[in-house]
């Protein structure tokens, strides 16, 4: 090996003795194999990165841990508008969440899917055609998760997997719809306000009319959702590893 394969090798090693935590929560589809072979590539990952694991990234990994641990999964194709992952025969759509002002105990999806199709103006039932477009979308994976980075580097590092009930998601068919028709933009946008019986928030549905036309959910209470497992270790000094 050359100096340089020998100083990555080096690396890599020494990012798995650091101290660190990885937990299942309450999970059906974590066992503890898939659980250490996802905290280690994380740990891999900041080898070489400060940033955040990618949605790709998330999708390559998380299909390699479930066939090293003995599931039966497959990345969709390159493109495709409904699922990302099959594992053991059910859809999942995977999302990610690493924004500087993530909350803990709210969840925001910042690109659910797009919205370019279908009409779309200044009519406040348009909102009910886009609303059915988010249903239609739904209809093609079984489960929703999200992989969350709710600290980074100078802090340790802290990932956590959750996963969004399509139950929860379905409320907004009954949820109130507001246009925003004093807005400057066009398509005018709007929302989905998802409440309970005591009236407190849920969820927003946003249908962001900007460049990409393309529906967020925002301000979904964590407290609704299942937590599967979290990751947490020191960052790495990347400088002193060369």
């Amino acid at each position: 090996m050359t100096n340089s394969q020998i100083n990555w090798v080096e690396s890599i090693v020494s990012q798995f003795t650091v101290t660190h935590s990885y937990e299942i929560i309450d999970s059906n589809l974590f066992d503890t194999c898939m659980l250490d072979s996802f905290g280690d590539a994380l740990l891999i990952h900041h080898c070489m990165s400060k940033e955040s694991f990618s949605k790709d990234k998330f999708e390559y990994v998380l299909e390699r841990v479930a066939n090293f641990c003995g599931n039966d999964s497959e990345i969709a194709s390159r493109g495709n508008p409904g699922h990302d992952i099959t594992i053991n025969g059910e859809r999942f759509s995977l999302k990610t969440q690493a924004d500087r002002s993530i909350k803990e105990n709210e969840i925001h999806i910042s690109k659910f899917m797009e919205l370019g199709q279908g009409q779309w103006g200044d009519v406040p039932e348009d909102l009910m055609r886009l609303r059915d477009q988010f249903f239609r979308h739904m209809s093609s994976y079984e489960r929703i998760l999200s992989l969350r980075t709710l600290s980074k580097s100078p802090n340790d590092w802290i990932y956590e997997l959750i996963e969004i009930p399509k139950t929860l998601l379905l409320e907004a068919r009954v949820g109130e719809l507001r246009m925003m028709t004093s807005s400057k933009q066009f398509p005018k946008p709007g929302y989905c306000y998802v409440r309970d019986e005591l009236g407190e928030e849920k969820f927003q549905l946003y249908f962001d009319g900007g460049s990409e036309r393309k529906l967020q959910i925002k301000r979904l209470l964590k407290k609704y959702c299942c937590v599967h497992a979290r990751w947490q270790f020191p960052p790495i000094d990347l400088y002193a590893q060369l």
